[in-house]
């Protein structure tokens, strides 16, 4: 199966979600934060640097309640601004 290359727009909103996530892991590890999510601090690398700019829904999910924060915040500050 071959991937579709993602969008300059999809890749921008993947780097607002990595900013969001380190930002609101603050002073916290990344190991701790991952561990608590459930996911290898590896997956969590990339998706704060952009490197995984589309996680799964339940990834980002875990991540958002180890980090205290809803899916509607993070929906919201990572949605592209209207034109």
């Amino acid at each position: 199966m071959v991937r579709t290359p993602l969008t300059p727009e999809e890749r921008e909103r993947g780097e607002r979600l990595g900013k969001l996530l380190r930002e609101a892991r603050g002073g916290r590890s990344m190991t701790e934060i991952a561990a608590s999510a459930g996911i290898s601090a590896e997956t969590l690398r990339k998706i704060e640097t952009g490197r995984a700019p589309t996680p799964a829904f339940f990834t980002v999910s875990a991540l958002a309640g180890a980090l205290g924060l809803s899916m509607d915040e993070l929906a919201g500050r990572c949605a592209l601004a209207p034109l």
